[in-house]
């Protein structure tokens, strides 16, 4: 069980007023709130240690530099990598992911194929798209279903031994399904393919295992795990990493520099170019610990138990759809009623207090395939209540009698 009320305490922006009712904050699938203890690591780093890494013998730097790496260390055991050095500090996970498929260039032929899902957010598609122009290879997608569920039996009969890489997200960010990506996976290896998943939207839920998941790229933002924006993570095998090209060049991923000819450093410095979101890796940290600390099996239930009260309360509204209705969803609702535009919603109960998404969420193709232009998606995280709940359907009740 959590200690909800201790939790929400822990999050100063809950307790404020917008449009002069209490904040419901149901916009987690875009960001979460962070929680004090990561406010006042950002602000110690500035206070206390602020230089920059790797590159000081001074002890500024060196504090920064034990700091930054000992977060390293907690995101590797995090995940359970094998080395600290397949962890990758990066600017979120639409950086991860182009830093991969920019070095898939120097691994891809004509004719070639990529698979990705009919799920994918942007930027899991276009990064591939761009690859695709670039080498010739072709793109090809793992259809749906009505239910937000990927067809296995279709992404079976895609895979060949054209397929270099699958891509495919961990959890649907405009659906909130939970694909079988251990499967995914398994099958993909059997063909020679790596796999890349994208945990934006899982780790908020879940804690990857990325050895017994057997990935061999997973990336994630640190701005949905209560950590600061600006800051994400790619893992990669270690085989694979030194495979790839680096995707930036400059100071820092080095080892040798001569008009001549430049030599690499090694990992995971070959992936980091320039100065780094010093701050945000530190305090990337220092938010996973916090999860870790609230513990993420209680995280998944309670986050279970407000999708279920939710989903029942929302289905007792005449002409609501909800859409993605998956067997194995996490805490995420998108919806439309009737003939109502999401925007209007979410813009009236806006001036109630309540902070939900609208629009297409960054995942287009989903929209085409229901014939929609978008949801209103409410998504929840573990400091929302049942309370909350129920204060959004009384309001988006209110939008429905007023928009109707």
């Amino acid at each position: 069980m959590l200690d909800l009320q201790k939790i929400r305490a822990d999050f100063p922006i809950l307790n404020q007023k917008v449009n002069g009712q209490p904040l419901v904050y149901f916009d987690n699938g875009a960001t979460s709130q962070k929680p004090q203890v990561v406010l006042d690591a950002i602000t110690q780093y500035y206070s206390e240690i602020n230089a920059n890494i790797h590159r000081g013998v001074h002890t500024l730097s060196q504090l920064a530099t034990d700091a930054y790496e000992a977060s390293r260390e907690k995101i590797q055991r995090h995940l359970n990598a094998k080395h600290p050095h397949e962890i990758i500090f990066t600017a979120g996970t639409t950086h991860g992911i182009n830093a991969v498929a920019n070095g898939f260039a120097a691994l891809l032929q004509s004719g070639d194929e990529i698979l990705v899902s009919a799920m994918e957010h942007h930027s899991n598609i276009v990064p591939w798209q761009m690859l695709c122009e670039r080498t010739g290879a072709v793109l090809k997608v793992i259809p749906m279903n009505e239910k937000g569920e990927l067809i296995l039996s279709e992404y079976e009969s895609l895979l060949s031994a054209k397929t270099k890489i699958v891509t495919v997200n961990h959890i649907s960010n405009a659906l909130g399904t939970i694909n079988p990506v251990e499967y995914i996976i398994q099958k993909a290896h059997a063909v020679g393919a790596a796999v890349l998943i994208d945990g934006a939207q899982a780790t908020p839920h879940l804690k990857p295992d990325v050895q017994a998941l057997d990935c061999d790229f997973y990336v994630f933002s640190g701005h949905k795990v209560c950590g600061p924006t600006g800051i994400g993570i790619l893992y990669g095998k270690e085989e694979w990493l030194h495979r790839l090209p680096p995707y930036q060049g400059g100071g820092e991923m080095i080892a040798t520099v001569r008009f001549e000819k430049t030599t690499y450093a090694d990992l995971p410095h070959k992936f980091e170019a320039g100065t780094p979101n010093i701050a945000g890796g530190i305090v990337l940290g220092t938010a996973i610990d916090y999860l870790n600390e609230i513990g993420f099996e209680a995280i998944a239930a309670y986050e279970q138990e407000l999708l279920e009260y939710a989903t029942q309360k929302l289905e007792q509204i005449e002409g609501l759809r909800i859409i993605g209705t998956a067997a194995n969803k996490t805490s995420v609702i998108s919806f439309n009623v009737g003939n109502i535009h999401p925007y209007d919603i979410g813009t009236i109960i806006d001036k109630l207090g309540i902070a939900v998404r609208t629009g297409h969420h960054c995942a287009q193709p989903v929209m085409d395939f229901y014939g929609i232009p978008g949801t209103v998606r409410a998504s929840f995280a573990f400091y929302n209540t049942k309370e909350e709940i129920d204060i959004f359907v009384e309001a988006l009740q209110k939008a429905i009698m007023m928009l109707s």
